[in-house]
Order: C-alpha cells, then structure tokens, then sequence
C-alpha cells in the first residue's frame, strides 16, 4: 500500500513536471512567433519606420531602393539567400549597399534567427511529447496544463515586465546589454559616417520594433491565458447545475 502511495506521489510530480515544461515551451514558441510576425508579417512597417526617422534623407536613396534592400536583408536573415550583398543607387552612386562588417555582423544575427527557429521547433516537439505523456499516464489534464500554464504565464510576465520598464528607462543601456549578452565582439558597433546600414537602422526603429514584439507577444499569451480559463468556467457551470 505505501509503496502504492509513493509510485502515486512520484507519477504526479512527473506529471506537474511535464506540465511545466510544456507551458514554457509553449511560451517559448510563442515568443519566436511574435519576433517572425512582428518582423515578415507586414513590410509597410519598415517603409513607415523611414519615413519617421527620415532613413532616405541620411541615405540619399528612393524608398524603392531602401524596400528592396530591406527585403533581401531579411530574406538573408532566414537563410532565404546565401551572401548578404545587395547592389542599389545609394549617396547617387550604385554600389552595394553594404560592407564587410555588415556582413559579418549580420551573419552573426542570422545565426540567431534560425537558432531562434530551431529552438521554437525543440520547444514545439517537447510541448507535444509533455501532452502524450500526460494522456498516457492518465494526467488530470484540465487541472495540470491549466495551472502549469497560468504559473509560467505569471513568471514569463513579470520577466517581460521587467525587460519592458528597463528598455522604457533607458532602452540604450538594455540595447547595448543584449549586445554584449549574444555576440563576444564589438562588430555590432557602427561608424553613420561610413556605414548605410546603422543609418537605415536607427536606434528608435529597434525600440519600435521591441514595443511591437512585446504587444504582439502579450497578446497571444492573452489568447492562451482566456483559453486556459474556459474549463474551470464549464467545471464551475457544471456544479451549479
């Protein structure tokens, strides 16, 4: 009977441990997901973004020749293309628009986005695996995946929460912090006298584009957390009835 109790009690914590990391992988997926719909969704975003920091005038470039540099650059950064050159009229000359530390940079952060993309695809199988192992072992599902879920969801939210009162503070020190935190050179640092790229891409586009992400991000959660909530109202329903 007591060794009952035990394989019970070691069953169940199994159980609230793939509930676990279901929910933050589910999370995890959908924080990649926000960066992919925030970023390829809608390219109108990128000319509207120029258009605010006058990116043209610093360039000296058509918004057809910045939107076609722009495409390619993010078809680059999915791995949709193999080098990162881009042959455009920019300061009146035509040339590629852009340098050797481009390059190598922006190498650098395509070997985030697919990382990105692998670690949501990772994220996504143990979310699937967690589920099947849960039926099997004839889990509480209702209780455990809601509850693991609101719990990851509150600490996932004050993390955001965090992150978004300190990039709101001073979004330069958190820029330069992520910097450090992902790449181990100073690469990342451009010269606007010789490099169009930090021209197009001025400080305030990331700090619009980091609101848009987290907007996007807090949405979908909220969508997870009302869908979370449901079967506790129909369990509800059900006893008053």
């Amino acid at each position: 009977m007591e060794k009952t109790v035990e394989k019970n009690t070691a069953i169940l914590k199994i159980q609230w441990l793939a509930g676990a990391i279901l929910a933050f992988s589910v999370i995890a997926a959908v924080l990649i997901t926000s960066f992919e719909i925030a970023m390829y969704s809608d390219f109108g975003i990128y000319q509207k973004e120029y258009e605010k920091y006058d990116v043209l005038s610093e360039l000296d470039m058509t918004m057809e020749d910045a939107m076609y540099v722009t495409h390619e650059m993010m078809a680059y950064l999915r791995g949709d293309r193999e080098t990162l050159s881009v042959v455009t009229t920019v300061e009146g000359k035509e040339q590629d628009f852009f340098n050797e530390q481009d390059r190598f940079h922006m190498g650098e952060v395509r070997d985030l986005f697919i990382g990105g993309m692998n670690i949501r695809t990772g994220a996504c199988i143990a979310a699937v695996l967690c589920l099947v192992f849960l039926l099997a072992s004839r889990a509480d599902i209702k209780r455990v995946i809601t509850r693991s879920y609101q719990a990851a969801l509150g600490i996932s939210a004050a993390a955001a929460a965090f992150i978004g009162i300190a990039a709101v503070i001073d979004f330069n020190a958190v820029f330069v912090k992520f910097h450090h935190i992902f790449f181990d050179n100073d690469l990342w640092i451009f010269d606007p006298a010789t490099d169009y790229m930090i021209r197009m891409l001025p400080e305030g586009l990331f700090y619009d584009f980091v609101i848009r992400i987290g907007g996007i991000f807090l949405g979908l959660l909220g969508i997870l957390l009302v869908f979370s909530l449901i079967p506790g109202r129909f369990s509800k329903k059900k006893k008053n009835d």
